[in-house]
């Protein structure tokens, strides 16, 4: 018996197993269905009635979540009429640098020039980040390419620092009461999640192309204030994690906090080639990468 695309969750399954109430956590569900492939590029979503029924929530709060993967451009044609449909695979676009060039945001920033990184036949990417989630979405679309044959590079590189799992974060930080941890916890979660994906999904390259594949992470003893990626030794992309006030629902319970939507800080590019100011910057970039790495950063650990 065949079942109507139209009529299927975007889990594939039939009926809601946990309902959630934030419009945060339906983006998350649902950008992880995208870059896992569930949810395939072209498809048609469910509406936001049934999207709504299967988390549990208002329609308004599906609509939050599918105008914040518009804006990372996982999905087009959101809007309060028809289904949105998954955004066709992202292709590399040209990325102005250098004095005169525009921040962007970073999904909208980084996703491009991470795939432009890739066609080089020796892949080198630092990272600087609070849970690398950015970076862990940006590395998809080189993957597709490499899959489908359009990029062969025969190494690749890849060192993250991220915040220790032993200080207290400066955020995400409750606004008043201590929250027991929660947030912590919650951040911790994320932090393994994204970094086991991400090396996961490139260790997988050695057994599938045999490309030579390293990646290692260290933990920072501070929060960082900034991202900073380094791609191939020749650009600088940078963003400030700026923060704001606001309420979230997380196990159940509501908390006001202090966080930053990294995927939305503006990104600021440098390249090596564009000029002396360009050039400087990302070569300070490189050193403060390196000085952070091989002094006061130690052994990261994915457990629990």
């Amino acid at each position: 018996m065949s079942v109507d695309p139209e009529h299927v969750l975007a889990s594939g399954r039939t009926r809601s197993q946990q309902p959630r109430s934030s419009h945060r956590d339906i983006a998350d569900e649902l950008r992880s269905r995208i870059r896992s492939g569930v949810l395939r590029p072209g498809q048609r979503m469910p509406t936001q009635a049934k999207l709504a029924d299967e988390f549990g929530v208002e329609r308004g709060a599906v609509r939050e979540a599918l105008r914040i993967l518009q804006a990372e451009q996982l999905l087009v044609n959101v809007s309060k009429g028809s289904p949105a449909t998954v955004a066709p695979a992202l292709r590399p676009v040209p990325f102005v640098s250098g004095p005169a060039a525009a921040p962007q945001p970073t999904m909208v920033g980084l996703t491009p020039r991470i795939a432009a990184a890739f066609a080089a036949p020796h892949v080198r990417i630092d990272a600087l980040c609070l849970t690398s989630v950015s970076l862990t979405l940006a590395v998809g679309e080189p993957l597709r390419q490499i899959h489908a044959g359009r990029l062969k590079p025969a190494k690749i590189d890849v060192r993250v620092l991220l915040p220790s799992r032993d200080i207290d974060l400066a955020f995400p930080a409750p606004v008043a009461a201590d929250d027991g941890g929660l947030l912590h916890r919650r951040w911790l979660a994320q932090r393994n999640a994204q970094g086991q994906v991400l090396r996961q999904n490139l260790l997988a390259l050695l057994t599938t192309h045999g490309i030579d594949v390293r990646v290692s992470f260290r933990a920072l003893p501070f929060t960082p204030p900034v991202k900073l990626y380094l791609l191939n030794d020749a650009e600088a992309l940078f963003a400030y994690y700026t923060l704001k006030r606001r309420e979230r629902e997380i196990e159940h319970e509501h908390l006001e906090l202090y966080d930053a939507d990294g995927t939305r800080s503006l990104l600021f590019a440098f390249e090596g080639d564009a000029g002396a100011r360009d050039a400087a910057f990302v070569e300070q970039s490189r050193r403060w990468f390196d000085a952070l790495w091989g002094t006061i950063s130690s052994e990261l650990r994915f457990g629990a």
